[in-house]
C-alpha cells in the first residue's frame, strides 16, 4: 500500500546506529496520501507521494 502509484517511491530501510555503536533495523515510510485523481478524465482514487502532489504531476478530481 504505502508506494506512490506515480514515481513508485516506497520504503527505504536503513539502521538506527546508537551511541554505543549497537545497530538495529529501521525503516524510513514515504509521505504517501490516498486522494482523488483524474486519470483519462474519471475520478480516481490513488496513493500518492506528496512530492508528486507539490510538483503537478497529478491532477486532482
Amino acid at each position: 500500500m504505502a508506494v506512490c502509484s506515480v514515481c513508485g517511491k516506497g520504503v527505504h530501510f536503513g539502521n538506527n546506529v546508537s551511541h554505543a555503536n549497537n545497530k538495529s533495523n529501521r525503516m524510513w515510510k514515504s509521505n504517501i496520501k490516498s486522494v482523488k485523481c483524474k486519470v483519462n478524465g474519471t475520478p480516481k482514487k490513488m496513493y500518492v507521494c506528496t512530492s508528486c502532489l507539490r510538483s503537478g504531476k497529478v491532477e486532482r478530481a
